[in-house]
């Protein structure tokens, strides 16, 4: 079995070990728009003890592999599976909840924002993320992703130049979404509500986790997976 070193990226750790990405979001450790950089970097940069992160990281995977779950194989997925599991599983799901949870987000300011002010910001940061996925998805399902279909099932070389073009600005898309979801996870404090929370700033709170860890395995499975193994095979030609 393999044991992760600083050496590896986190990127990579989360394709074998997918449940990584639940320890790295406690850890602050960005495994998917910064999640090509080896371990040892992010221990350059952050007050982690390499060692304490290490072996938390290899027990999880050792009782994970032991456990011998259905393992996804997503380097040898086609393209249009892999777009098509985007699509249905996580673009189905935002376009679901980032409507819904935008009411729960006002809610909580009209009620408590006298008193609790960091929610002002929340309601910005929050309108601010929902606007740019919306928009991304739709330039996604529209434009790019039927390109990347296409080429799974006839590729070329203009279609595949196209296509890493536009990658590219979806890239900086996610680059952006993900400052957003930082910057509200430091402002609700981990997404821990106050003492004197009401069951809707509770909720609010708990589904803004799960949007996050979702809109996370989203963007690592385009940059980290899709986009990458088109960006190689650019590359070989």
């Amino acid at each position: 079995m393999h044991t992760f070193t600083a050496n590896d990226k986190p990127a990579d750790i989360v394709k074998i070990f997918p449940k990584a990405s639940d320890l790295f979001k406690q850890w602050r450790i960005d495994f998917c728009c910064n999640g090509n950089h080896p371990l040892a970097d992010v221990f350059a940069e952050e007050n982690h003890d390499p060692q304490v992160v290490l072996d938390e990281l290899n027990t999880a995977y050792a009782a994970w592999s032991e456990e011998d779950p259905e393992k996804v194989d997503w380097d040898n997925m086609t393209y249009g599976e892999l777009v098509d599991h985007i699509i249905y599983k996580h673009h189905a799901y935002l376009k679901e909840e980032l409507p819904a949870l935008g009411e729960f987000v006002t809610k909580i300011f009209r009620v408590h924002g006298g008193s609790h002010l960091h929610l002002k910001e929340l309601h910005r940061l929050y309108n601010a993320f929902k606007t740019e996925m919306e928009e991304h998805m739709l330039l996604e399902e529209t434009d790019v992703f039927p390109l990347i279909k296409e080429f799974g099932e006839n590729p070329n070389t203009a279609l595949l130049e196209h296509i890493i073009e536009a990658n590219g600005g979806l890239e900086d898309d996610h680059q952006e979404a993900g400052d957003l979801l930082k910057q509200i996870r430091l402002i609700t404090d981990d997404f821990t509500p106050p003492e004197d929370a009401c069951n809707s700033y509770r909720i609010t709170y708990s589904r803004l986790k799960e949007m996050e860890s979702d809109t996370f395995q989203l963007v690592h499975l385009e940059n980290n997976i899709l986009f990458k193994n088109l960006a190689q095979e650019e590359k070989s030609k």
